[in-house]
């Protein structure tokens, strides 16, 4: 029954380690802001994890010496003393006696006081971290001065080893990525809130380069064009708010809604776009979405205009651009091609505009987190270094490029097959 005692005894203090050790400091700080006292022990012991551990360490040394001691004085010598009484040789009944009770020890050990306490601390570590840090404490104060002894030694040690320094509790967005994965696998996330909580994060790693619609593809004003031609612009425009530009490309002086100057026209006045025009905020090409994220929130016309260093108008920012960052591209007309395409053959078509880190994501392309292009016509140039011509073919890592169609000098379409 001692015996069996210490085993039990063994077991709780290798799942009391475990516990305390695996368990998430977040979950027990939420645990502890609830009231669970056990919860805000357990903090403070994984916070000492030199003390905490030389605790336990003492405790199972104990343990480990006492049910030794006590196996072979007692039980191997019975078991022994046994085997001599039914007729067994001296020699071999001593052999008997101690190997028996050594192997039944050992696997009852391993048992009852190793695995089964260390997967009940695996799958529930705050709660069972929670329930034995007050007995963790206690047992650490108890046998402070010798836990004293055994955190300066392991410090000492460590320091001869060169692991002075104290470990540092990150976490990567690497394993932020791998747990919602992991969520999504066992059903806890839907696949569409794995997408969004995914786009989520790609939108803090763009810059507002990676979230605009380059200056080719905006729609504007010119108050320099006549009047016909700037009432079929507002006319035949699918936008609710134009850019307005006074004659050079670079001298964009505001963004006008749509609606205002449709009843302009309703009502017969005569059109001065100047008096509807409201100021649209500024942001480098180079600032981070967040930033830009702010600009908009503070602004009225939900955009946000993209310059350069130079004061070069390169593109604008709405509200619905960052939103498509989370959610994916929105259909816009009837017709509109997708960022990439499986074809039968294997191979992907993909839009030279797709932004680069979707790409990735979805083709497991690697790419720099340092690199100085935003989209899939920028990976293409940086790879060959000049404009490519039109069905012209390279190899890069594991895959075949084509460029299929060209815009003008825009890279419009890449198709690409996989290398076996």
């Amino acid at each position: 029954m001692i015996v069996v005692v210490l085993t039990i005894v063994n077991g709780l203090l290798a799942m009391s380690e475990l516990a305390v050790v695996s368990a998430r400091p977040a979950r027990l700080r939420t645990m502890a802001d609830h009231g669970n006292k056990g919860a805000a022990i357990a903090i403070r012991l994984a916070e000492d994890p030199g003390k905490f551990l030389s605790s336990v360490q003492i405790g199972i040394t104990l343990v480990g010496i006492l049910s030794g001691a006590f196996s072979g004085a007692t039980l191997g010598l019975r078991l022994t003393g046994w085997l001599q009484s039914v007729g067994v040789a001296n020699n071999v009944a001593d052999v008997l006696g101690v190997g028996v009770v050594v192997v039944l020890i050992t696997y009852t050990s391993l048992i009852l006081g190793e695995l089964v306490p260390k997967q009940i601390a695996l799958r529930d570590a705050e709660g069972v971290a929670a329930r034995v840090a007050p007995a963790m404490k206690l047992l650490a104060s108890v046998g402070s001065p010798i836990v004293w002894l055994l955190d300066v030694s392991g410090k000492a040690v460590l320091a001869l080893l060169g692991q002075s320094g104290e470990s540092e509790e990150t976490v990567t967005e690497e394993e932020v990525k791998t747990i919602i994965a992991e969520a999504t696998t066992a059903g806890v996330i839907e696949s569409d809130e794995h997408s969004m909580i995914s786009g989520v994060m790609r939108l803090a790693d763009r810059s507002a380069r990676g979230l605009m619609t380059p200056r080719l593809d905006v729609e504007l004003i010119d108050l320099s064009d006549d009047l016909d031609e700037i009432r079929k612009t507002i006319v035949t425009t699918h936008r609710s708010r134009l850019l307005v530009q006074d004659g050079d490309s670079d001298s964009i002086i505001g963004v006008v809604a749509i609606t205002d100057l449709i009843s302009v026209f309703a009502n017969g006045q005569p059109l001065e776009i100047r008096k509807f025009v409201q100021p649209v905020p500024v942001v480098m090409d180079h600032a981070d979405a967040l930033d830009v994220v702010r600009a908009i929130r503070n602004s009225t016309v939900h955009m946000a205009l993209v310059v350069d260093e130079y004061g070069h108008f390169e593109g604008i920012v709405t509200s619905g651009d960052i939103l498509e960052v989370i959610t994916g591209v929105f259909q816009e007309e009837t017709g509109d091609d997708p960022a990439l395409v499986r074809r039968e053959d294997g191979s992907f078509l993909v839009a030279g505009w797709m932004p680069v880190d979707e790409f990735s994501d979805k083709l497991g392309i690697a790419i720099q987190r340092d690199a100085k292009f935003e989209t899939v016509a920028g990976y293409v140039l940086s790879i060959i270094n000049r404009l490519p011509a039109e069905g012209e073919t390279f190899v890069h890592g594991d895959w075949k490029f084509e460029v299929v169609d060209l815009d003008g000098r825009r890279i419009d379409k890449v198709l690409m097959t996989r290398i076996e």
